[in-house]
C-alpha cells in the first residue's frame, strides 16, 4: 500500500459512557509534506491504562479546539483488539480501531498504567517500529515509556517515566538516558511521568504548534493556574510527604531513599548530619515513631515489593539491588514484614 492510501481522514471520537462529546469533522493530517491545519494524535491503550493519564493528555487538545474556536487537533483511540479497552479504575472506553488499523499521522501516544508488563507487547512494538520507519512522533504517558523502551525508540533520546517505576526502569533498560523530569520532549520522542504531567506536556506541545496564548486559555479553562516546567520534580517535597520539618531529619531520609541499594550504617547516616547515633535514634522515634534502622528497612523492602510486582527480574536480583547481601536475607527480612515470602509475592500475581 503507498504511503498516501495510509493516511485516513480522522474525527474526534466519542470517548466515554460517561456524558457525551460531539464528533467534529477534522480534515486529514499527514506528517509528510506540508503541514496540514489539523493536528492528529492516535492513543494507543495498554490494557489496564492510568485513566488519568489518558484524560490529562486528551483533555488539553479537546479545550484548545474549543478556545480557538477551530478544530486545530483531531485524535483516534485504538486498543490491541478494536474492541473497547479498560483502564485500572474499571471504566471502559470506545475506540476507533486495532493496533493494525493504525497508519502514519503527526504523532502517536502510548497509554499504559501500573501492570504494563503483564501484557504482551509484540503487536503493538511491531505497529510503533513502523510508525517510527515513517517519521511518526512517538510518545507515551506514564509507563508507555516501558513499550517504547522495549521496541528500541528511544536509544540516544532523554526520557522520563513515573517516579515509583523510575528505579526498575533503569534497571531493565541501563543504556537509556532516564530523567526524573515531569516531561521530556527529545526530537520526535516524548514521555510524560503520567498523572496530571501530561496536562503540561501536552500545554507545551500546543504551545510550540500553536501558540501560546492558546496554551495560556487552556490553562486556565482546566484550572491549572500555570503550565509546569519540564524540570520541575514530579513527587512532594519530602517535607510534606513526612509531615516533618526537622531538617537534620529530612536529611538522613533523603539519603536513605538515594541508598537503597548499598545502605549506609547507622553510624554514617548520624555522622552526615553531625549527629550521634543516639541523637539520630531519638530524633527519629520522635518524629517518625520508629527507630531509623527499622525506617530504613521498610524503605529497601517496599521498594523490592515494587520490582517483584512490576518487573520480572530475578528474585536474587531485586534483593541485591535493595541491600540484602543473600537470598536467605532477603526472603527472611521481607518473610517478616510482609508476611509472605518474595516467591509467594511473585506468584501470587500470576
Amino acid at each position: 500500500m503507498s504511503l498516501r492510501g495510509y493516511v485516513t481522514m480522522f474525527r474526534t471520537p466519542q470517548l466515554l459512557s460517561v456524558g457525551e462529546v460531539q464528533p467534529a469533522p477534522v480534515a486529514a493530517a499527514s506528517t509528510f509534506g506540508a503541514p496540514e491545519s489539523v493536528h492528529t494524535f492516535g492513543f494507543l491503550m495498554v490494557p489496564d491504562f492510568s485513566m488519568i493519564a489518558f484524560t490529562s493528555a486528551i483533555e488539553p487538545l479537546r479545550l484548545a479546539n474549543r478556545c480557538s474556536g477551530k478544530t486545530l487537533y483531531g485524535w483516534r483511540i485504538f486498543s490491541p483488539d478494536g474492541q473497547p479497552v479498560t483502564a485500572s479504575n474499571g471504566v471502559s472506553i470506545a475506540v476507533d480501531g486495532a493496533y493494525a488499523d493504525v497508519g502514519p499521522m503527526p504523532a502517536v501516544v502510548v497509554c499504559a498504567g501500573v501492570d504494563v508488563h503483564r501484557f504482551d507487547h509484540g503487536a503493538l512494538i511491531a505497529k510503533l517500529r513502523t510508525l517510527a520507519f515513517y517519521g511518526v512522533q512517538i510518545g507515551a504517558v506514564c509507563t508507555g515509556t516501558h513499550v517504547l523502551a522495549k521496541a528500541g525508540l528511544l536509544a540516544g533520546r532523554k526520557c522520563t517515566i513515573h517516579w515509583e517505576n523510575n528505579d526498575s526502569f533503569r534497571e531493565e533498560f541501563s543504556d537509556i538516558d532516564v530523567t526524573q523530569e515531569l516531561f521530556e520532549i527529545d526530537r520526535n520522542r516524548f514521555t510524560c511521568a503520567g498523572g496530571t504531567a501530561a496536562i503540561d506536556m501536552m500545554l507545551s506541545m500546543i504551545a510550540k504548534q500553536k501558540g501560546p496564548e492558546i496554551a495560556a486559555q487552556v490553562t486556565d479553562q482546566l484550572i491549572h493556574h500555570r503550565q509546569r516546567d519540564s524540570h520541575e520534580r514530579q513527587r512532594m517535597e519530602l517535607r510534606a510527604r513526612l509531615g516533618v520539618a526537622h531538617p537534620k531529619l529530612l536529611a538522613v531520609v533523603s539519603e536513605m531513599e538515594k541508598s537503597l541499594e548499598t545502605p549506609l550504617s547507622c553510624a554514617e547516616l548520624a555522622d552526615e548530619v553531625g549527629l550521634s547515633t543516639r541523637q539520630l535514634e531519638r530524633l527519629f522515634r520522635k518524629y517518625i515513631g520508629e527507630a531509623p534502622t527499622k525506617y530504613y528497612l521498610s524503605l529497601r523492602l517496599n521498594r523490592a515489593r515494587f520490582l517483584l510486582r512490576q518487573t520480572s527480574m530475578p528474585i536474587l536480583t531485586i534483593g541485591l539491588a535493595c541491600g540484602f547481601v543473600s537470598a536467605s536475607h532477603f526472603s527472611k527480612c521481607y518473610s517478616e514484614h510482609f508476611g509472605r515470602t518474595p516467591s509467594h509475592e511473585r506468584r501470587g500475581l500470576q
